[in-house]
Order: C-alpha cells, then sequence, then structure tokens
C-alpha cells in the first residue's frame, strides 16, 4: 500500500494511507496529539493514580511511527520510572520512510535521536533495554493473534478510525482488552464515538469522556475497576 510523509499543524510528520483514507496522527498536530491523548490523558493519569507503583506495563495497538513509544520513553526519564512497553504492528513501516520523521527535531531533544532508531532498529518479538528507564517489545502480529505476557496498566489504542478498520472497535475486541488489563488498569484513545462508548461500556470499563486534543472535542478513558496491588 501507498504511505505518504505529511507535515501536521504543529511541524511533526505524520503518515497517510491514501487508498484507506486514513492519517497516523492528527493533521492538527501529531506530537500534540500524542502526548494529549496518551501521555497525559493515558500514562500520567495513572502514575497519578498509582503514585507507589515502582514501574508501569505499557500495551500500545499500532506500533505505527513510534511516536508514542518515543514521548513515553522521554517522560519515562522525565518522571525516573520504569516502563515496560510492548506493541504489535502487523504492517511495518519502511525504513526509508522511518528515516524522514522529523520527530526528534520538532521536540528538540538530543536524548531522543538514538532512542527513536534503536525503536526502530531493534530486533521483532525480542525485550530490548533502550534506557534505563524504557524497556521495549515490539510483536509483528495482529492484535487478533497478540497474547500478553503479563498483565497490562496501560493501554493505548490506537487502531485506525472505525471507518477504515470497524472490526477493531466491536464488543469482542473491547472484551479482549478488559482481560489484559490488571485491576486499576486503563485504556486511553482518541476515539469518542458513541457505539465505541457503549462497547466499551457493555465490556465492565468505567467510561470517561475527557477534552480532546486540539481538533477534537472529545476522547475516551475506559478504567478496570479495583486497585492494582503494587
Amino acid at each position: 500500500m501507498q504511505r505518504n510523509l505529511i507535515v501536521t499543524k504543529d511541524g511533526s510528520h505524520t503518515v497517510t494511507i491514501p487508498e484507506w483514507k486514513v492519517f497516523y496522527h492528527s493533521v492538527h498536530g501529531a506530537v500534540q496529539e500524542s502526548l494529549h491523548v496518551y501521555i497525559e490523558a493515558g500514562l500520567n493519569h495513572w502514575w497519578n493514580l498509582h503514585e507507589n507503583a515502582s514501574n508501569c506495563v505499557v500495551f500500545e495497538m499500532g506500533f505505527g511511527t513510534g511516536l508514542n513509544a518515543l514521548l513515553t520513553a522521554l517522560e519515562a526519564k522525565r518522571r525516573q520510572g520504569k516502563v515496560f512497553y510492548e506493541t504489535v504492528e502487523a504492517f511495518p513501516l519502511e525504513i526509508a520512510l522511518v528515516e524522514k520523521l522529523n520527530y526528534c527535531d520538532a521536540l528538540e531533544d538530543p536524548f531522543l535521536q538514538p532512542v527513536f532508531d534503536s525503536l526502530h532498529t531493534s530486533e521483532w518479538n525480542s525485550v530490548q533495554l533502550i534506557t534505563p528507564f524504557f524497556s521495549f517489545k515490539k510483536v509483528k502480529a495482529s492484535l487478533a493473534d497478540y497474547i500478553p505476557n503479563e498483565p497490562i496498566d496501560v493501554i493505548f489504542y490506537d487502531a485506525f478510525a472505525p471507518a477504515a478498520q470497524p472490526e477493531l472497535w466491536t464488543q469482542p475486541v473491547f472484551e479482549k482488552l478488559f482481560t489484559m488489563l490488571a485491576p486499576g488498569g486503563i485504556l486511553v484513545t482518541y476515539c469518542s464515538k458513541g457505539d465505541v462508548r457503549r462497547a466499551m461500556l457493555a465490556t465492565g470499563f468505567k467510561v470517561e469522556k475527557v477534552p480532546g486534543p486540539v481538533g477534537k472535542r472529545e476522547m475516551l478513558r475506559g478504567i478496570k475497576s479495583a486497585s492494582r496491588i503494587t
């Protein structure tokens, strides 16, 4: 499939697939969207709820450009908190396209380039220690074939929009995600469609509507009840 690079409104890149009419990140700003949805409303929200936790296990649906993983590594370094990050990707980006992505320049942090390079060049299906605070494993598989090795604390649900991949936004999918979460775990997604919210509620999530990133009024955060034992 053809994949093109475009510059979003905050100056950072996203990738588009014209055939599917989808974008990997918001055209209103790739970095600002990822920071808002996955770091602030996801990872940092979990840390705030579990202040005594020594580590956090994150699962991302769709590795894509690697932006969410990169920002998580940066946040783990800032917090000095350990994160184990696992992600699945059935259709990885070509390295030639990855090399053009400008996230490290946009974030103006020299720490990031070797981290970003390692995320994309690391061996598949193998745990890699990327930084002292960030361990990483990418699995070349679909969500349907993925089985986690341990309970997940935070899920970044970053699948393509329901119009492009409706099969990834159904109640059975959210039932699987719910079972993957540890008690007290959370799932965040940019999507705020009513049928997605209802599917999450039917699964057992406590669902919150959260203010969305620039260009989007709302997003969803699902919480699995009960406190995590740390």
